[in-house]
């Protein structure tokens, strides 16, 4: 590993995107465990027991994006320089005090003083300056680095221990919610590689990582604010829900994430708004996804009121577009795709006429356990495809292996791929997702037009009531014009939790799970 960058005070960085996708994932959980590696797992009124669907592919915090790292990682052992607020939507501050736009182009951010990391060092504008520039402009990958900021290139100075400023190519009316996203670590970080322990600000901090079997943090007793009531927290894994939800119920976790309604959590199931949106990604570039009319044919073979009534047991609303509600951008007139399978097979039956080879293979890839009852909902789906006239194969994957296909630069030679995602924008706008998944060269976008490119580019520079039309405008036209996507699903979620915790989850708590907001249940009155 080459030694991490030192920022010297006025030091300048430009941050320019490299896509190198997460192919480096896999080699972050190789290897036994970190941290301390004598360790008891012994039940405990202080340790919260929680089991997910599946183990955190990194703990990588430029990763934190990814929702299996971001629920153990953001907020918990890093936190960033300003936070969203999931029940208003508006911006607070975390690591930082104050923020400012100072020029046309330069945000200017005030340090919070008095913060240190888990190690004992003295968090300031060099190492907020650094974890700027590393998750941004670093060769390593970074899922943010995607998710958040796209192409563009930003210069960001340390201007002395307690400031920093970041400056952006053209104006940027929403910096601060981009930087909202980077996670912040020592400027001793490697800036050449990955890491898997992460050092961070947070109330907690690795306390060890048996890959395959759990993951445990420990209470950071240096941690700058108000400290949390339970000292450890032990995650586990499990595929199926059933199995998470009687884990709660038999009183060996106390909470259990995606669950569905036929988990099994009875009055231990707490059902919570989730701002996660499932649908198709189609791959345009391989025939015959390359014709519009099958395209069209395959969003109007997804059952979604049928998904939602019968296999979601109603928790959840068909969708017509990426982003739920509580989105700037959101277009509440845009109304779902009506199924008609019999306009679907009319479809790819002129298109087979017309030479199209509707008989290639597609593959439908789905991830395991990526929401309760993916494997039943793709079953349905290619069944559908299959009566419209369509060849499809299902893959199941874990997430090292779908993410390959989900993020750029994609495998070569694929064939045509249909890709089952689940897309959740916890920045609260609308830009988020449009630059991701729809932009020909989004970092999660299979192809585009620069027709297309150029609404999303228009909406960007806008504020107020004009950005809500704007973009309310591109996501109506997304099916018209490109039609990358058969939305499925807006979702709830139910989670689990044990009568003996106090904890409300709300929007965020499926890519974030706050440890700290989780206290002991007052059960007195119960005797």
């Amino acid at each position: 590993m080459s030694p991490a960058r030192s920022l010297q005070q006025g030091t300048r960085y430009r941050a320019v995107v490299v896509a190198t996708a997460a192919l480096t994932v896999p080699a972050l959980v190789t290897g036994c465990s970190v941290a301390n590696s004598s360790h008891s797992d012994a039940a405990s009124p202080d340790t919260l027991r929680i089991v997910l669907p599946q183990e955190p592919p990194t703990l990588e915090p430029c990763d934190a994006s990814l929702t299996s790292t971001g629920v153990v990682v953001r907020s918990n052992i890093t936190e960033p320089l300003v936070e969203r607020n999931a029940d208003t939507g508006d911006l607070e501050p975390k690591l930082a005090d104050s923020w400012e736009q100072t020029s046309d182009t330069v945000w200017t951010f005030r340090i919070r003083p008095g913060v240190t990391f888990s190690d004992g060092s003295v968090f300031d504008a060099e190492d907020a300056a650094f974890s700027i520039d590393r998750t941004v402009n670093s060769t390593i990958g970074c899922d943010v680095d995607g998710y958040v900021f796209g192409d563009d290139e930003l210069v960001v100075n340390a201007i002395d221990p307690s400031t920093v400023t970041v400056q952006t190519p053209v104006a940027d009316p929403i910096l601060p919610l981009r930087i909202s996203f980077v996670e912040m670590v020592p400027s001793t970080t490697d800036a050449q590689d990955k890491v898997r322990d992460p050092i961070g600000t947070g109330p907690y901090k690795t306390d060890y990582w048996d890959h395959g079997q759990r993951l445990a943090l420990v209470r950071n007793d240096t941690y700058w604010g108000t400290a949390p009531e339970y000292t450890r927290a032990i995650y586990q894994w499990r595929t199926e829900g059933s199995v998470r939800a009687a884990m709660v119920t038999n009183d060996e976790a106390e909470l259990a994430t995606y669950l569905g309604p036929e988990d099994g959590a009875g009055d231990l199931g707490v059902a919570y708004p989730n701002n996660e949106t499932t649908a198709l990604r189609m791959m345009a570039t391989e025939p015959p996804l390359d014709d519009y009319r099958v395209r069209e044919a395959i969003d109007l073979s997804v059952n979604r009121d049928g998904i939602v009534k019968a296999l979601f047991q109603g928790l959840g609303e068909p969708a017509g577009q990426l982003v739920g509600s509580s989105i700037v951008g959101f277009d509440p007139d845009l109304q779902p795709t009506p199924y008609d399978s019999d306009r679907a097979a009319q479809l790819v039956a002129e298109a087979k006429a017309d030479g199209v080879p509707v008989d290639n293979q597609i593959r439908l890839i789905g991830r395991t356990g990526q929401f309760p009852k993916i494997n039943e909902t793709i079953e349905v789906i290619q069944n559908s495809l299959s009566k419209a006239g369509l060849n499809v194969k299902i893959e199941m994957m874990d997430t090292a292996g779908q993410m390959q296909y989900q993020i750029r630069p994609f495998p070569q030679g694929t064939g045509p791929i249909l890709l089952m995602i689940q897309h959740g924008n916890q920045a609260g706008d609308a830009q988020f997702t449009v630059d991701q998944y729809m932009r020909s060269d989004g970092y999660q976008s299979y192809f585009g037009s620069p027709g297309y490119d150029a609404q999303i580019d228009a909406a960007e520079q806008l504020v107020g009531d004009a950005r809500q039309d704007a973009f309310a405008s591109v996501l109506a036209n997304e099916p018209k014009e490109i039609r990358q996507f058969a939305y499925i699903a807006h979702m709830n979620a139910v989670l689990a939790k044990s009568p003996t915790v106090q904890y409300a989850p709300n929007s965020a708590t499926g890519d974030e799970m706050r440890l700290s907001e989780m206290t002991h249940a007052d059960t007195s009155a119960n005797g």
